[in-house]
């Protein structure tokens, strides 16, 4: 077994850095995007990686526009809603793609439309919101 100690990994294509095992076969990938950003008021970013903007689209519904495209549209969303301030969202908030009778989500390479709210749908704006984009 070997340890890679490194400050960097590059991939020599334009991708990024691919995990094999030693068949190589692709065994794991790296995240394609992640962001932290606050949804009252102005909706601002807190920190990001390959996120260029969140759009407010209305009461808890928010895009998410990506710096630089992905490969396709099939990628997983993995995300997280609540209220610090008084720890208030419990099991109540959560996050999904768009849907829910609130409108078609856009989900494509370049962006994708989330719903903060309860679990029964109605949207709310939360002051934390975090976001995490997997594969494609």
């Amino acid at each position: 077994m070997s340890t890679v100690k490194a400050a960097s990994l590059q991939n020599t294509g334009s991708g990024a850095p691919a995990f094999k095992n030693s068949s190589g076969t692709e065994i794991g990938q790296l995240v394609k995007a992640w962001v932290n950003w606050n949804g009252q008021g102005t909706v601002s970013i807190r920190d990001d990686f390959n996120v260029s903007s969140i759009g407010d689209l209305g009461t808890g519904i928010f895009s998410v526009n990506f710096a630089t495209s992905l490969a396709n549209a099939n990628y997983a969303l993995v995300g997280n809603t609540g209220n610090t301030a008084n720890n208030t969202s419990g099991t109540n908030a959560h996050m999904s793609l768009l849907g829910g009778g609130k409108g078609t989500a856009t989900i494509s390479s370049s962006r994708c439309d989330v719903l903060t709210g309860y679990q029964d749908n109605t949207a709310v704006d939360y002051p934390q919101n975090m976001a995490i984009i997997i594969g494609a």
